[in-house]
């Protein structure tokens, strides 16, 4: 357990896993504009990070330019389930917060 929250647990990674789960195959700038406000540098360490786990391919084809695509492995793909639940847990929680911020909107506005 302490293996893959650790792995899990790095900048950006998780973020990276989902967009890849969700968008599927990607190329490093399309990647990059998804995964808003990373750099380009820290994109790349944590993609080649994932690259040494397993967890995500990356694809070169020999063309000018190069084509570099990033995929999920089989064993990013058993990724899914977590993430998709983590992602479940995220918008429940972004709606519940927005809920209570409204109510409590109200009751300074009440209370004026």
């Amino acid at each position: 357990m302490d293996f893959i929250l650790r792995m899990l647990m790095g900048p950006w990674t998780t973020y990276i896993l989902y967009n890849l789960k969700t968008h599927g195959p990607q190329r490093f700038g399309e990647l990059k504009r998804r995964v808003a406000g990373i750099s380009a540098k820290m994109l790349t360490e944590r993609l080649r990070t994932l690259e040494g786990a397993a967890l995500v391919r990356r694809d070169y084809e020999a063309t000018i330019p190069p084509k570099v695509t990033y995929s999920l492995t089989k064993r990013g793909h058993e990724l899914d389930d977590v993430l998709g639940r983590l992602a479940e847990v995220g918008t429940r929680w972004e709606a519940e917060d927005a809920a209570l911020r409204a109510v409590r909107a109200a009751e300074l506005k009440a209370a004026e």
